[in-house]
């Protein structure tokens, strides 16, 4: 593997930063997709829905996010705070793009639960989203339940991430977020 030896001073070039033909450097090195998220880097006003059933009423609260390139900007890290059901709300997510695989890949916990959600999936260019496929814990049944969730780029100003459970059977919206800045 590539290692940055002081690259200014003896013309190389840094590691991570071109794909070159060494495996590991196109697997560490920073990409479109990288960049793509990159522009998402800042604070963000998060207006939430969230339906707790099938047909029960949704309720709404508000939050904050903040997302910052990690690594080298190979992952994005996201810190929400806000209020979610009348109690504070704070989570953490991580997301970035396998250079193999060619798919994002996303983890995400909080203060609603102690489990890890994770989930991956391809990025659309046609509609400017990735549609991540993961589990998540729905502690009503204590089992892990498949989860669809779809992050679309709106705007430079405006994000949509919408989120899809199995429940029953059958695929139900579980929530909706519109990030502003």
């Amino acid at each position: 593997m590539a290692q940055d030896k002081g690259t200014e001073a003896t013309g190389e070039k840094k590691a991570g930063t071109d794909a070159g033909g060494d495996p590991w450097e196109k697997y560490m090195a920073i990409g479109e997709m990288h960049k793509m998220l990159a522009s998402a880097d800042g604070e963000w006003k998060a207006e939430m829905e969230f339906w707790t059933a099938p047909g029960a009423p949704s309720e709404k609260s508000t939050s904050t996010c903040k997302n910052e390139m990690i690594l080298g900007g190979r992952y994005q890290q996201s810190t929400m705070e806000g209020t979610m059901m009348g109690m504070p709300f704070e989570g953490r997510g991580i997301v970035g793009f396998d250079n193999i695989r060619k798919v994002f890949v996303n983890t995400w916990i909080d203060n609603m639960g102690t489990g890890l959600s994770y989930s991956e999936g391809p990025y659309d260019a046609k509609t400017k989203s990735i549609t991540f496929m993961g589990e998540t814990m729905d502690p009503m049944s204590g089992k892990m339940i498949k989860t669809r969730s779809v992050y679309k780029f709106e705007s430079d100003s405006h994000h949509v991430f919408e989120m899809y459970m199995m429940q029953n059977g059958k695929e139900v919206k579980s929530m909706a977020i519109n990030y502003k800045r």
